[in-house]
């Protein structure tokens, strides 16, 4: 009998076969999302020595102050102005944007346009 294979578990494969070609190194560190329905997260990580350098999500302080709710394009729009933000404060220009398994549209292509203005380059 064939067993149905929830959106989540689809998604971590689609990611863990993404990651398999992709690393954010201290030069050019990787933008990872996460969204979730009621928030979006993102964060910028330098894998070779897993750290996290620059995040932002709609749960911090002072993003969460200019919403209504976080899980919409608008949320996702603050929170990449944010992050690129913080990424410029902390010297991080460029980075490679992982989708986190995610379609590249509506919060996450808000969130990757968003940084983009802001100034990250991907």
């Amino acid at each position: 009998m064939l067993q149905m294979v929830s959106k989540n578990t689809a998604r971590r494969r689609i990611h863990a076969r993404i990651r398999t070609r992709m690393h954010g190194r201290a030069q050019l560190p990787r933008l990872s999302v996460f969204r979730s329905i009621n928030h979006i997260y993102g964060q910028i990580v330098d894998d070779l020595r897993g750290q996290t350098l620059v995040s932002a999500s709609t749960r911090d302080k002072e993003v969460r102050t200019t919403l209504k709710t976080g899980g919409n394009i608008a949320a996702a729009k603050v929170v990449g102005q944010a992050l690129a933000k913080r990424a410029s404060a902390a010297g991080i220009s460029r980075v490679v944007f992982d989708r986190g398994g995610y379609a590249y549209h509506g919060r996450v292509k808000a969130l990757a346009d968003a940084a983009r203005e802001a100034g990250l380059k991907f």
